[in-house]
């Protein structure tokens, strides 16, 4: 099935996967609510209802919210308590959010309304699903959100389009904003009056983090996969070894991802005359450097990194996040689950692994400029040294976004503000973790760009120099490449050039070149 026609995910039946996740955010994926999802909500819902009625307050259902929590409301203001209730947590400022990132946070939270343990009305359920499947995205802030009682900023907003209220993006027409009113009208969609408990429910989840991790996840894995060809791909530029990949000696210390980096490298590598090998009564380099050497052991960590994030997204894909949740007894029960803590520290975890698998780039990007550590290619790799500066200011730009990522590597979860008169009094900061992960794998991108970018121009070097040609998968990125960005006979402007660089690596082309070539993808 392709991105263009994605199948249609069920809501409420089987868990969501990061897959199902990414499809509905970025390719429009519709979506269903499954009839045994709509059972379970019915009957949630008879729960509240019941308890809507009773004398004694019950949280969120007939009293206020927060440090509010002990006001009871009467009867005939409750479905005022909850428009005031998206109202007022609509506070968001700053940019606004990318539409993937909105429709990722919108699947996430009309799923665990179909789990049944929210006790929303069903009409609540279709409604969201509706507006998922019309192309109708709300317009959500940049800042706001502060990831405690889940991202009720971000979630407020997406509230308000349901209530016909705020301002909202269409397919049809996606650069301008439009009355939500005025889109749910033009999709034949009626806005709802919440009723007791839906508005809490509509806005206690971790559903922006969580969504901002598995967009993560997807492009972090095939940026790592990229990194391994970077770095072989820079080994043999520099007429580096690929003895250190052999699986035997990554067999001695069995980390899953640094195996699986190594065997791409070698796989990369494979067929390549330029690559020193050990003869019998030649001289070879001992040693190649680490940024060369330990590429499986920083790429491999990183890449174990992202499984341990990847395994706490498969839970909280199967989560039902609500305060308070209806439970399968009927009971009607106060919780914490809607703290980010659990997706703040891994998105703040890979963050860190994303600048150091950046870094080692850079490194490896350095290398092949300077001619004491360059083995035979120019200064700069510039076609006319002196004259020209060639990549000298590429890898300026390189190290200027490493020192970018190792800032925003500080973690964001240990940055608790206490809030709401101390009734909040920690925070996960989950949301803006996820903020600064999507800037730092954006660089990562760049980054990568870049040392293709010089590998490839070492090649154009290389083949002048009667070593030998380079591996098949080497030489197909290097094809790839000059059909982007020609061999320059002189310095040219640049800055288009890395633009080039990163859209062949963040748009894929580069990965499918190397799956052509090596006639399957790398791991």
């Amino acid at each position: 099935m392709t991105a263009l026609h994605p199948a249609t995910v069920a809501l409420g039946d089987a868990p969501l996967t990061i897959a199902d996740v990414v499809s509905v955010a970025r390719h429009d994926a519709p979506v269903r609510i499954a009839d045994a999802a709509r059972e379970r909500v019915v009957a949630s819902r008879a729960v509240i209802e019941d308890l809507a009625n009773d004398s004694r307050p019950h949280y969120g259902i007939s009293t206020g919210f927060g440090a509010l929590a002990n006001v009871q409301i009467p009867v005939e203001k409750r479905q005022q308590l909850q428009r005031s209730l998206i109202r007022s947590h609509a506070a968001g400022t700053g940019d606004e959010v990318e539409r993937e990132v909105v429709r990722a946070l919108m699947l996430l939270r009309v799923n665990t309304l179909a789990s049944g343990r929210t006790g929303v009305r069903a009409e609540v359920v279709d409604t969201y699903a509706a507006i998922l499947n019309a192309g109708i995205t709300p317009v959500v802030h940049e800042y706001g959100s502060l990831g405690c009682s889940g991202d009720l900023s971000p979630l407020a907003h997406c509230a308000l389009t349901l209530m016909g209220e705020g301002e909202v993006r269409t397919a049809g027409e996606p650069d301008a904003r439009v009355p939500a009113a005025q889109a749910l009208a033009a999709a034949g969609i009626a806005p709802l009056v919440l009723a007791e408990k839906e508005g809490l429910a509509l806005i206690n989840g971790t559903d922006g983090m969580l969504g901002m991790l598995c967009l993560a996840l997807t492009d972090l894995a095939r940026l790592l996969t990229i990194a391994d060809a970077a770095a072989a791909a820079s080994i043999e530029g520099l007429t580096g070894t690929d003895a250190v990949f052999a699986a035997d000696l990554h067999a001695l210390r069995p980390h899953p991802g640094q195996a699986t980096s190594a065997a791409n490298m070698l796989r990369v590598l494979e067929g390549s005359a330029l690559v020193q090998r050990p003869r019998e009564g030649e001289f070879t380099r001992v040693q190649d450097a680490y940024s060369l050497r330990c590429a499986p052991q920083v790429h491999g960590a990183a890449r174990d990194t992202a499984a341990h994030a990847a395994r706490v997204a498969a839970v909280e894909l199967v989560s039902a996040i609500d305060n308070p949740v209806v439970l399968p007894d009927g009971r009607v029960e106060s919780n914490g689950n809607f703290h980010g803590a659990p997706v703040g520290y891994v998105l703040d975890f890979l963050a860190i692994a994303v600048a150091d698998v950046a870094s080692i780039s850079e490194r490896r990007t350095d290398r092949f400029l300077d001619v004491a550590r360059n083995h035979g290619l120019p200064p700069f790799l510039a076609a006319d040294a002196g004259l020209d500066s060639g990549l000298m200011i590429a890898q300026y730009t390189a190290a200027g976004i490493v020192s970018e990522l190792k800032r925003l590597a500080a973690p964001a979860s240990v940055d608790s503000i206490p809030s709401s008169a101390m009734q909040e009094d920690h925070v996960s900061m989950g949301w803006a973790a996820g903020r600064k992960l999507r800037r730092s794998i954006d660089g990562l991108a760049h980054v990568l760009g870049i040392e293709l970018l010089a590998s490839t121009r070492a090649l154009d070097f290389r083949a002048g120099q009667g070593l030998g040609d380079p591996s098949p998968a080497t030489a197909a990125v290097h094809r790839l490449f000059r059909t982007r960005i020609p061999a320059p006979e002189t310095d040219t402007y640049l800055s288009p050039t890395i633009t080039a660089a990163h859209e062949l690596v963040a748009g894929g082309a580069v990965g499918d070149a190397l799956a052509d070539a090596l006639g399957a993808p790398l791991d």
